[in-house]
């Protein structure tokens, strides 16, 4: 259970979200969904942050998903890479609305002061670029939430805050260093002037059930005027 307070000239009022990430809820238990979620029930939170990775499996049973509707709260989500490996992938991205999940998909949504930025991973890195530059709104506070964290040193000047994980922050040691190879900024608070990156270890692992030297986390963010 993570914590983090940013304070932003941008930001109007204060705002809590949780952010989680590569849930990878199939080849995870449905125990490992419901323990996450009753996890974050102590908390006090505005709305809820998906950043892709949340479902692995063709065999995954969505109908545990009904553990959302729980927490009263909306859910913005964007898809990772691995909702589009499971078998008709589409359907299952388009049904998430039914468990009071909505697909932020290469749009933007204004939540008060915040102007929400979501873009898929099925992109290249250059249409990414192009989606943060259409949506962008300077009268507000550009939160953009995206599945890996390729895009930062191509955005940061525009971006208050952009919320990624894939990495799982190498999981097992020492893989964590093969990771660091690939993506420059692999885990933990990055700042940029006034903008930040938070790259997320994962709420969750991917291949076997364990972790070296990492964490599985839920992260509380608190965004607050300066």
């Amino acid at each position: 259970l993570k914590e983090i307070n940013i304070v932003s000239s941008n930001i109007k009022k204060n705002k809590s979200f949780i952010f989680l990430t590569d849930i990878h809820f199939g080849s995870n238990s449905e125990k490992h969904l419901f323990k996450i979620i009753s996890k974050i029930k102590i908390y006090n939170f505005d709305f809820i942050l998906l950043g892709g990775d949340l479902i692995d499996s063709s065999s995954a049973n969505l109908d545990s998903l009904n553990e959302f509707k729980k927490l009263n709260c909306p859910i913005y989500f964007v898809t990772g890479n691995h909702e589009y490996y499971i078998k008709n992938s589409k359907d299952c991205i388009n049904n998430l609305n039914q468990y009071n999940i909505q697909h932020i998909s290469n749009k933007s949504k204004f939540i008060d002061n915040i102007n929400l930025i979501g873009i898929d991973d099925n992109l290249t890195k250059d249409k990414q670029i192009q989606i943060v530059n259409q949506n962008l709104n300077k009268e507000k506070y550009n939160l953009l939430l995206i599945h890996k964290p390729s895009i930062w040193l191509d955005i940061r000047d525009k971006i208050d805050l952009m919320l990624s994980g894939h990495t799982h922050n190498g999981q097992i040691f020492p893989f964590n260093y093969f990771v660091r190879l690939q993506f420059k900024f692999k885990y933990n608070l990055y700042n940029y002037h006034n903008s930040n990156l938070y790259v997320s270890s994962g709420s969750g692992p991917w291949g076997p059930k364990m972790r070296l030297g990492t964490f599985n986390e839920v992260v509380l963010f608190n965004l607050s005027p300066k």
